[in-house]
């Protein structure tokens, strides 16, 4: 009976894990080797599963890095099923939903509440939880003209009155109003028949109405810029550039380290070349800010890093696997007191790279081991294919032959969730893998990774879950539990 309980607990660990490989990498969307159809079908049947069978752990999961289409599906899932629950369970999680609504990007949230009301989840427990996150918006008036439709029908839905009469005449009845005494509310009102007007308006709303007027792109873009976030900033730079908007100016080095790399791959490689002191700083900046206090304490490190065709991604995930990549490049670099990068394609200008040829993982590995590092960190999306199966083979003999005692720490990192296996593709059964969306989540992610070898059962998983939650509820816990800071409003 031991032994069935002590299987049972390995499989419901290796459950766990699968699932949360999947929500830190999947998002429904069209992977390089696999439709958005088969995305999202496979991950509604993972969260399906993993709801049904271990409640208390996928609410826990809400405690770690995943990413804001999971986060948002799971606390769709448990409001759906609130009944299903103990009260000490939903006690619980109403604090983690609490907690990851207040992290999550506003117009996700108002995507959750329209999905809710689609599905019709509108029980006392959900209109609690929604009501506490529409109280603590720090600036109903710029959620009002910045999310106008998300707000009107969360109100609805919370069966709530807009907080002041003016707020709820400018949703509701805005043709009652002359004027507004809210700046901001009034400058939507202007802005309808007065140019000068958008200019104090948000910039995602400014740009309809620039469209109405027929204002040229270089000229809104020149005068909008102070209205910019700065991730507005960072993806509209080069389109500013182009059209003569050269107020349009990120501050690259306060940037988020993936964020930042996803954009210097956007770049030409004439710019790139160009522009190659500046991007190095702001990428290097970027890494020891995720660094932190760990900064120079890896020991030696080697890196296997992915510039095979397939990190191109997809449509709607383009080149993020190579910005993965790249973005782990830099922080590596951060982390240890000794570096050795070695790209898949041979390259040894990280600031060029750019997605070519087959995938050689094992002969970089080979390569990578043959400078004895402390740690090793494999970031592909583990197709290798040159030639294919080698990559396993030679994790198999070091690890069973040639470093049994595990003096060399190998780590692999995914970036790519496979749909068919529903998890993040494996390279070999003696090497833990995990899945990555984020650099920046990477130190967080190597230490989850030990209980992806199969030999960590549901106790030991159970308790790390636990630490985390203690340490997400209450944020100056943090000091004892690090975890990354979360994005600005739509860097995710």
């Amino acid at each position: 009976m031991a032994t069935e309980e002590s299987f049972g607990d390995l499989v419901a660990a290796d459950d766990v894990l699968l699932f949360v490989n999947a929500a830190i990498t999947a998002t429904g969307q069209r992977e390089f080797r696999s439709e958005a159809g088969q995305q999202r079908l496979s991950l509604d049947f993972l969260h399906s599963y993993i709801l049904g069978n271990y409640r208390e752990l996928y609410a826990a999961v809400l405690a770690l890095d995943v990413n804001d289409h999971n986060a948002a599906l799971i606390v769709q899932g448990l409001l759906a099923t609130a009944g299903e629950a103990t009260a000490a369970q939903r006690r619980t999680e109403g604090r983690l939903i609490a907690r990851r609504l207040a992290l999550l990007p506003p117009q996700r949230v108002y995507r959750l509440i329209r999905e809710l009301r689609r599905a019709k989840v509108n029980n006392r427990r959900t209109r609690a939880i929604l009501r506490d996150w529409l109280a603590a918006r720090p600036d109903p008036a710029l959620d009002a003209v910045k999310y106008r439709a998300g707000l009107k029908l969360a109100l609805r839905h919370t069966h709530l009155a807009p907080p002041g009469a003016e707020l709820g005449d400018f949703l509701f009845r805005p043709a009652r109003q002359s004027a507004f005494a809210t700046p901001l509310l009034d400058s939507w009102r202007r802005a309808h028949h007065q140019q000068s007007a958008l200019y104090e308006l948000p910039y995602s709303v400014a740009e309809g109405f620039a469209a109405k007027h027929g204002i040229t792109r270089g000229a809104f873009l020149e005068k909008i810029a102070p209205r910019m976030t700065r991730q507005e900033q960072l993806r509209l730079q080069e389109s500013g550039r182009r059209h003569g908007a050269e107020a349009v100016r990120a501050d690259l080095t306060r940037m988020p380290l993936t964020r930042l790399a996803g954009y210097v791959l956007g770049l030409p490689t004439d710019d790139r070349v160009r522009r190659r002191a500046e991007l190095t700083e702001a990428l290097r900046a970027a890494a020891r800010r995720a660094a932190g206090p760990r900064r120079g304490s890896w020991g030696r490190v080697a890196a296997v890093l992915d510039d095979s065709f397939s990190a191109t991604g997809s449509g709607q995930k383009r080149r993020r696997p190579l910005t993965a990549a790249l973005a782990c490049h830099f922080l590596l670099e951060a982390l240890a007191a000794e570096y050795t990068p070695l790209w898949t394609s041979g390259r040894t200008d990280a600031l060029l790279v750019h997605p070519l040829g087959p995938t050689p993982l094992g002969l970089r590995i080979v390569d990578a081991l043959d400078t004895a590092p402390e740690r090793l960190l494999i970031v592909s999306d583990g197709w290798d294919n040159a030639p294919p199966g080698l990559a396993a083979e030679v994790l198999r003999i070091w690890r069973t032959r040639l470093d049994p005692d595990g003096r060399t720490s190998i780590v692999h990192l995914n970036p790519v969730y496979d749909a068919e296996d529903f998890d993040v593709r494996r390279l070999a059964p003696t090497v833990p893998t995990a899945g990555l969306r984020d650099a920046e989540d990477l130190p967080t992610l190597v230490g989850l990774a030990r209980f992806a070898e199969g030999r960590t059962g549901l106790t030991e998983l159970t308790a790390y879950l636990d630490e985390r939650t203690r340490a997400f509820l209450d944020p100056p816990a943090r000091a004892t539990t690090p975890m990354p800071e979360p994005l600005p409003e739509d860097a995710r």
